[in-house]
């Protein structure tokens, strides 16, 4: 086997005519017939060496994270239609076996009973979401808040025809009417239908107060423990926009919020992926 440069020597000696040529092909050569020999001048043997292979990790690494997230954003899309499509379904009436309750999250659900107004809980402070938003109207998955902040008023309801009694997020109202003497007007009483999306635990978000002992106010939905105060089933619903009072909670304060921004990381990645590619090349093979 002949090396590179034994090869072009070896092609130079056996066609000596074409030796006038050599430049076209930027080789840079002068060759004697008389003395068989050959001075060649700009030919770099480059080898690219253990740390020229080490810094191709970094253009590897970035394609394969831009892959990456066009698999997370295909990922994202479908799980935005899913909750699309649940959001946006006819309300069922509330299964008999509560067991697997879990599986109908975000659904619309029809009840029918009677709020305990003495049993009230709140959630917050929270921002509302603002009535008359596109996104509130045709769908929950989203939706716009403004600096207001107040509480969200979580009232049991014993349910009509069954032994039964969950939990309702009837919807926002501002501190100052957090006291129910405030809205007595809006505390309504009989048999009521709601229809509500189906909500399970949430977790402590980050850099969040735990929930307190002994107190009616949570920071985030802990189902078991406001069952247990309260003596219900630890089903909770979000009331819709549709279950509006008059000086009563605002509805309609479902917050599913789902960020969309693996365009913006594809971008980044492959760009990256571009520019330190390029500068590899340069380096190690031009």
């Amino acid at each position: 086997m002949f090396t590179n440069r034994k090869m072009v020597v070896k092609i130079l000696q056996l066609v000596p005519k074409y030796s006038k040529n050599i430049q076209k092909f930027g080789i840079a050569a002068n060759y004697s017939i008389q003395t068989n020999t050959l001075n060649l001048k700009g030919i770099r043997d480059k080898k690219v060496g253990p740390f020229g292979w080490f810094l191709l990790i970094i253009p590897v690494s970035t394609f394969s994270l831009g892959v990456w997230q066009v698999q997370r954003k295909k990922w994202k899309e479908g799980l935005l239609a899913d909750l699309q499509e649940k959001t946006s379904s006819q309300p069922v009436p509330l299964p008999e076996n509560l067991d697997d309750i879990s599986a109908l999250e975000y659904k619309p659900i029809h009840v029918k009973g009677q709020f305990l107004h003495d049993k009230e809980l709140y959630m917050g402070p929270r921002s509302v979401l603002i009535r008359g938003d596109a996104s509130t109207k045709s769908s929950l998955v989203s939706g716009s808040a403004s600096s207001s902040q107040g509480y969200l008023v979580v009232t049991p309801l014993k349910l009509e025809g069954r032994d039964e009694t969950i939990l309702v997020n009837r919807g926002w109202v501002p501190s100052k009417q957090k006291d129910p003497k405030t809205r007595e007007k809006g505390q309504v009483n009989g048999v009521v239908d709601v229809i509500g999306v189906v909500r399970t635990n949430e977790p402590r978000p980050n850099f969040t107060m735990k929930n307190r002992e002994g107190s009616n106010i949570y920071f985030y939905r802990d189902l078991d423990h406001m069952a247990e105060v309260t003596g219900t089933s630890p089903i909770f619903l979000d009331a819709t926009n549709d279950f509006d009072v008059p000086n009563g909670p605002l509805g309609g304060q479902t917050r599913i919020s789902l960020r969309n921004e693996h365009m913006s990381y594809i971008l980044t990645w492959f760009s990256l992926c571009g520019a330190t590619s390029y500068m590899w090349v340069k380096k190690f093979i031009k």
